[in-house]
């Protein structure tokens, strides 16, 4: 991803451990949320507990930028315990600053619990103005945050903090995927239609619940299955129990997670994301061929759709672009005026392979054109014939209210301009996006949330928002 105008990006990554007594929670979250950077790069945080010291004894650090920048040694030295749950944020609900970093973590009379959140919970402000005039006081602006409260609140009345999350996870309309922890517990949750990722793995004998199985593999442990949707599983020293706390006719899960946001080693409701990338791309060049003479991705989120355009047409897949490595999220930003130049800051194009040549760029997709139309320009000045840009994901008409950063229409190029007013104006000699029933090729018959493209939103009152 290159720019912060001209990608989709997910709002958040979660991770959580139960381990025996002699597990180092902080560190293996730290190692779980390094694997799960990609899923937020805004702020980081950790929040652990020693089941054999004083009941209520919950640690916690938390700050903005990337894993490697917030935690420290010394930080994690100070983290003790052997059951933790951690958090990498991009924030769609909620301002970009520390009140709203993650996990929170509350003092309450029944006792202490801490909350990591992924996804987006639309009647978020109506449950906040609700604790509001109860006397709550918020610290920050996120959804998230609500939850813990209300997960509090209810705990007031329960038996149990299960039962307390079961009766909030009820309430919430949205998507989402929660880990909740109190001092002798770790239990995830998530949302009926599936929209927000989470599985169970195992290493050694600790347990894992994580946003993607890439983490699980990260600290040395195995996938076991994934959380169903509407499933709650609770984890303590007597091993694991769940329950499907609810159910939706349908299921809707991410799409996304499938063209873009997961990593590509990860397996997410039992789909291998590097196999779907691959169909991906083999769909694209069956609906659309195209004479050429290589064909090529955008680092790195095209690459394997590349690959599959390339085994399926026959025409050779080269790398294209040089990457600097070293340009990370505290680059210096440039203005509005200069983003279409400073692509060169990230990337370059190897001349040796377009100079003379027809080629096939295939990216995941166009948000607002800035990017591509970079990268086309780059091609072109590197002595390119022609350029055929294919995109594998439908053109996105519509804004996401369930955690996933893509704008509302007007920002959106393909709400407002044709396929061939797009191809003009980011200079490609043809442009061609993926069908909406090629999805199937995809992900087989998994159902899934599609509402940027087509504006079936799977929930009624997303105009909540």
């Amino acid at each position: 991803m290159f720019f912060e105008n001209d990608r989709p990006y997910e709002e958040c990554g979660v991770f959580g451990i139960w381990g025996t007594r002699d597990t180092d929670a902080s560190r293996a979250v730290y190692y779980g949320l390094t694997a799960l950077q990609h899923r937020g790069q805004e702020s980081a945080g950790i929040v652990v507990c020693d089941t054999n010291g004083p009941i209520g004894n919950i640690c916690a650090h938390k700050d903005m930028g990337l894993v490697s920048e917030v935690f420290h040694n010394d930080i994690l030295d100070k983290l003790k315990g052997n059951i933790g749950i951690g958090h990498v944020r991009y924030s769609t609900a909620g301002a970009s600053c520390v009140e709203n970093a993650q996990p929170f973590s509350l003092n309450y009379a029944k006792g202490t619990l801490a909350l990591a959140h992924n996804g987006n919970v639309i009647n978020a402000d109506e449950m906040k103005a609700k604790l509001e005039s109860e006397g709550a006081v918020f610290a920050g602006s996120s959804d998230s945050e609500v939850i813990a409260y209300s997960i509090a609140r209810e705990r007031m009345n329960t038996d149990s903090i299960e039962e307390a999350a079961v009766n909030i996870s009820k309430k919430l309309i949205g998507g989402y995927a929660l880990l909740i922890m109190s001092p002798q517990k770790l239990i995830g949750v998530r949302d009926p239609l599936g929209l927000k990722p989470l599985c169970l793995g195992k290493a050694g004998d600790a347990y894992i619940l994580s946003s993607e199985s890439c983490a699980i593999t990260a600290v040395g442990g195995k996938l076991i299955r994934d959380i169903e949707p509407g499933e709650i599983v609770i984890i303590t020293k007597d091993g694991i129990k769940s329950e499907i706390m609810a159910s939706a006719p349908q299921k809707a899960h991410c799409i996304f997670e499938y063209i873009y946001f997961a990593r590509l080693d990860s397996r997410i409701d039992n789909i291998n994301v590097y196999d779907a990338r691959l169909r991906g791309g083999m769909a694209l060049a069956k609906r659309y061929p195209v004479e050429a003479d290589v064909v090529t991705g955008v680092p790195e989120s095209g690459i394997t759709a590349a690959v599959g355009y390339s085994k399926y047409s026959g025409i050779p897949f080269i790398p294209a672009f040089a990457k600097n490595s070293y340009v990370g999220r505290t680059f210096i930003k440039p203005t509005q005026s200069e983003r279409a130049s400073a692509v060169h800051i990230k990337l370059s194009v190897i001349e040796s392979v377009v100079k003379d040549k027809r080629v096939v760029l295939i990216d995941d997709s166009i948000v607002r054109g800035t990017t591509i139309a970079g990268l086309i320009d780059m091609m072109r000045r590197a002595g390119a014939l022609s350029v055929h840009v294919r995109i594998s994901s439908p053109p996105f008409l519509y804004p996401c209210f369930y955690g996933t950063d893509v704008p509302d229409n007007s920002q959106l190029i393909a709400s407002n301009s044709s396929t061939e007013e797009i191809r003009k104006r980011i200079g490609a000699d043809s442009l061609e996006y993926m069908h909406l029933e090629d999805f199937e090729q995809m992900t087989g018959e998994l159902e899934i949330c599609k509402a940027c493209f087509d504006g079936k939103y799977p929930l009624e009152n997303k105009s909540e928002v």
